[in-house]
């Protein structure tokens, strides 16, 4: 095994403030908001569902199913909640406690191959990525996944290049096998045996040497494998075959086949071009993605040097790219597993690169630049046309946005002012106060100032308000905010059903018991037989560009 390279206080320092500067990031504004469309709301409505319930195993949104993904993230919100009590304080909890991992365990593997300062480099390189830190601040089932398919790279390496290591390989399987159940994709890591085997067969420098080890051992990795997928997988074969209904047999089907390899091959949603993920890699991981155009000439280097602790974690990036770049759906998301294993390939060179005139240059004018179009839109907002504005308001919901302008005049500002003083000299320094700025702006201005729309929490408070505390309130062509923010007795009439059906048996409802039942609806092509100038019919106001109305029986008269 290779030696570890001691720290030294430097060495510490170092790692203790950029864990600090990291936190700051990743946790400023926590437990200033609700979950956020589009898909925070509906996770968390699962989740809620599962300990309101006491169901785990088959996920509900409503009284539905909900086949999409498996339940990992659910159990891991819920038992955040557990812990704290309060889901506003503990929906974010495993995205931060993700990010902040991942950065240590590339840390780590970079002081591991090279030196801390290039662990420090590396982890740099993700947190100096815009998409990282969007996606670590959501609470999406992506930062789970990067997690463990991060553990997983992490023990496949400490065993390929600094090994062998049987533990952490077994560890890597395992976590492997994690993140299929928490989304299919999480075999990712596994494709790192390709570029191994490659780099075996032409004898490259710095693999490991496998001495003493039989077939047998290696297939032990299959095992950990199949018992991480097993903790969830077999409870549920046993409990479809063992009285399951139909619905609960056409979610086995749906979450097995039509949500894994058939959404790969034949995707229903999100198509792109082949190239698109080269736009995301280019554009969403700025700044960090600025240096790859400074890296070609070493990773070229390394090539030709065959030095597998570049090649390897580089070449796997690569697949996890053409991976996704094969199937027509594709989110900007989905090659965020990539990005520490790029990272990492970067980490040994960034330092010299820093030192170039013309990286520095590029960087200061990146920054300039993005500085300069934050200023001018704040500007623009808060001094220009009021009829941005209004439009805004008028879709979102939101009352005041003064607030919101102002803090993009700052951060533009500042950062400008910043990036002007540095130059070229110190380009990363006014990246790190234009980082700090916008995400500290992200976070504690814009989180409280939308929240209430983008959350529908005020709509759905206002609805219980005007209901009543003792009325039942039916949602028709709802979304997953609605019902996880409602207050009070709530039905839906199935999420998945067409919004006319939704609204027939709606009505039907409500006419059952008018005195005790309202219906809450969005203004849409689907509810034009509702009367919304009828005095039954009551504005909520707006949020996530949609119209809410609570309406009775009497605006609903004409619907059949």
């Amino acid at each position: 095994m290779n030696t570890l390279p001691v720290l030294n206080s430097d060495d510490r320092k170092q790692l203790f403030w950029f864990l600090l500067l990291a936190l700051f990031v990743l946790a400023a504004g926590y437990g200033l908001r609700e979950p956020w469309p589009s898909d925070e709301p509906r996770f968390v409505l699962v989740a809620k569902q599962m300990v309101d319930s006491g169901n785990y195993l088959f996920p509900h949104r409503g009284i539905q199913l909900y086949p999409d993904k498996p339940p990992v993230f659910f159990w891991i919100l819920a038992a955040c909640y557990q812990l704290i009590g309060s889901w506003r304080w503990s929906f974010l909890l495993p995205s931060l406690l993700s990010g902040m991992t991942v950065l240590y365990l590339t840390y780590d593997l970079g002081r591991r191959l090279w030196t801390p300062r290039t662990g420090i480099w590396a982890a740099l390189a993700i947190l100096f990525s815009f998409q990282f830190v969007y996606q670590f601040k959501r609470a999406q089932i992506d930062p789970v996944l990067v997690l463990f398919t991060t553990i997983a790279l992490y023990g496949f390496i400490r065993h390929l290049l600094l090994g062998p290591h049987w533990r952490w390989f077994y560890a890597g399987c395992f976590f492997s096998g994690l993140g299929i159940i928490t989304k299919g994709v999480g075999f990712l890591p596994l494709l790192i045996f390709i570029p191994y085997i490659a780099l075996r067969f032409a004898k490259a420098d710095g693999l490991s040497v496998q001495t003493n080890t039989n077939g047998l051992r290696w297939s032990g990795g299959l095992l950990f494998f199949l018992v991480a997928i097993a903790i969830w997988l077999v409870p549920l074969l046993w409990a479809v075959k063992h009285g399951g209904s139909v619905e609960q047999q056409a979610y086995l089907n749906d979450i097995l086949f039509r949500q894994t390899a058939e959404r790969y091959a034949n995707p229903w949603g999100h198509h792109e071009p082949f190239w698109y993920f080269a736009e995301i890699l280019l554009l969403f991981w700025l700044p960090f993605s600025l240096a790859f155009f400074w890296l070609w000439k070493p990773w070229y280097q390394s090539f030709r040097i065959r030095d597998a602790k570049v090649l390897l974690p580089l070449a796997w990036a690569v697949l996890v790219v053409v991976f996704f770049s094969l199937s027509s759906g594709k989110r900007d998301m989905y090659i965020l597993p990539a990005l520490p294993a790029f990272a990492l390939a970067a980490a040994p060179f960034m330092q010299a690169m820093s030192a170039r005139i013309s990286f520095r240059y590029g960087l200061f004018t990146l920054i300039s630049f993005i500085s300069l179009v934050i200023l001018v839109l704040g500007l623009q907002a808060l001094l220009g046309e009021p009829g941005f504005e209004k439009k805004f308001i008028l879709e979102r919901g939101a009352s005041q946005l003064n607030p919101l302008w102002w803090m993009l005049i700052a951060v533009g500002g500042i950062s400008l002012i910043t990036s002007l003083f540095f130059r070229q000299k110190k380009p990363l320094h006014s990246c790190l106060v234009f980082f700090v700025l916008l995400w500290s702006g992200y976070s504690f201005v814009a989180y409280p100032v939308l929240d209430g729309a983008n959350s529908s929490k005020d709509v759905m408070q206002r609805a219980r308000e005007l209901a009543g505390a003792e009325a039942t309130i039916g949602l028709v062509d709802w979304k997953e905010q609605n019902l996880l923010q409602a207050q009070g007795a709530t039905t839906d009439f199935g999420f998945l059903e067409s919004p006319t059906t939704q609204l027939q048996k709606g009505v039907v409802w409500l006419k059952i018991s008018p005195e005790k039942r309202r219906l809450l609806l969005q203004s849409s092509r689907h509810t034009q037989c509702v009367d919304f100038k009828n005095a039954d019919a009551i504005s909520l106001g707006n949020a996530n560009r949609r119209s809410w109305w609570l309406i009775g029986e009497q605006a609903a008269a004409a619907c059949r």
